[in-house]
């Protein structure tokens, strides 16, 4: 880096304005999670998460791929992470590779997976996926119920309170 070079840092987002959508700590949603808006999980997902805003709550963990605008990290992901702009908090612990556009990182914060910076990952990834004409839900065992699998069309999503 040359000192001409300027530096971009990456700060956390900002959580002041209260977020549309919340799955609340009580809450284990299994399937596919997808929210144009901003929003906070303090629950468990069991499947993957799109979203434009995603905050990841300290006692949430969420099991599959995440893709996002801009996402922070406080609680567990196991799975993959595309998003523009990525921040792990001290408190979060990830297991997967990441993707990202701009990048930071708390001391404390736990990750084991690659990181890669990419100038536009969430469009990375959509031209992979429609390059190679194959459905998320080709990767399902073929032993799963058809009722189980998207084939391209929203799935339903279960909600359990617990």
């Amino acid at each position: 880096m040359t000192p001409e070079e300027p530096v971009t840092l990456v700060s956390q987002p900002s959580c002041d304005a209260p977020p549309s959508s919340v799955i609340a700590a009580d809450l284990i949603v299994s399937g596919t999670l997808t929210c144009k808006g901003q929003i906070r999980i303090d629950g468990r997902v069991e499947g993957d998460v799109r979203g434009t805003n995603l905050v990841v709550g300290e006692n949430a963990s969420i099991h599959g791929d995440v893709d996002a605008e801009d996402l922070t990290i406080r609680g567990r992901i196991n799975g993959n992470i595309r998003a523009r702009r990525v921040f792990l908090c001290s408190s979060c612990h990830v297991e997967g590779d990441i993707l990202h556009e701009a990048f930071g990182v708390e001391a404390g914060a736990f990750f084991e997976g690659n990181c890669r910076h990419s100038a536009n990952p969430t469009e990375e990834v959509a031209a992979a996926r429609s390059s190679n004409g194959r459905q998320p839900s080709d990767d399902l065992p073929a032993s799963l119920p058809s009722s189980m699998r998207m084939n391209g069309a929203s799935a339903p999503l279960t909600a359990v309170k617990t």
